[in-house]
């Protein structure tokens, strides 16, 4: 999920990128060239993510997801951007109800009917990443979790409309905060956005709360930002298993999460990794 611990927070592990690649420092402007390179990796991992929500079932593993996932990524001529990041062994993040970010996937983690499950992937493709989550209400879920994910998944497009050259980080934080604290849910605030791009994580962070302890970065075109609201049901406090990666809701609550990669542009914005 990101720059994945903003610097009021404790910090929490950042979610996998190769460790072949160096960290580049400040904000980088994409070249023409290397967005169309970006358009192509953000492919990959939106085809991926809209495969995953079509095949995923009761019965089946997260493991089994991870599987898939790494798979199409390298079929697609790919490598998949988290695995074996700082040590994580997974090619997709695998999160379920309660559990925020960096789940790990497992053969023993079995999805149920009327799961809130979250998928986060990457593809570094010709030395660039693209980088997506979505949350899926497995088969039928409760009236509660469906709203949880709509509106987190609404959230995400309220921050991205703000997205434009000469726009600030602030206008994207501010539009998502209120609409979820609007529909009764809250923002985690342990875990951001990010550039991306190069390195999977780069400056600025992109936050989802309104704050004066961050830089309210002004927007210019060429920047590759990874959006992604995370909402609670309940607490917006997390805590880290003792896997070291998996953060869960402090007080078990459901969490959903959505992402997309986005060019900002002078007039507007595209987004990267939208899978229609």
């Amino acid at each position: 999920m990101k720059i994945f611990s903003n610097i009021l927070a404790t910090p929490a592990k950042p979610k996998p990128r190769p460790v072949k690649k160096q960290q580049r420092r400040g904000i980088e402007i994409k070249s023409e060239r290397e967005i169309e390179i970006m358009r192509q990796s953000c492919k990959i991992v939106a085809t991926v993510l809209k495969e995953i929500s079509q095949i995923v079932k009761p019965g089946m593993t997260t493991a089994d997801l991870d599987a898939y996932a790494e798979k199409r990524i390298r079929e697609m001529g790919a490598t998949p951007s988290f695995k074996g990041y700082h040590g994580f062994p997974g090619s997709i993040c695998a999160c379920i109800n309660n559990e925020v970010v960096h789940g790990i996937p497992n053969k023993k983690k079995v999805i149920r009917v009327g799961d809130v499950l979250k998928v986060d992937t990457g593809a570094y493709y010709q030395e660039f990443h693209g980088d997506s989550c979505i949350t899926i209400g497995v088969v039928e879920v409760a009236p509660e979790s469906a709203k949880l994910i709509r509106v987190a998944e609404e959230a995400l497009y309220k921050g991205i409309e703000q997205v434009k050259a000469g726009a600030y980080l602030l206008d994207i934080a501010g539009a998502i905060q209120d609409y979820v604290e609007a529909n009764g849910f809250c923002v985690v605030e342990e875990f951001t956005g990010h550039g991306v791009g190069r390195n999977l994580h780069e400056e600025p962070a992109v936050f989802n709360f309104r704050t004066k302890n961050l830089p309210n970065v002004k927007l210019r075109a060429g920047m590759t930002l990874a959006i992604e609201p995370i909402l609670n049901a309940g607490s917006r406090f997390t805590k880290i298993l003792s896997d070291r990666w998996t953060a869960v809701t402090i007080d078990n609550s459901l969490s959903a999460q959505f992402e997309h990669t986005v060019l900002v542009t002078d007039t507007g914005y595209e987004i990267l990794t939208e899978r229609s």
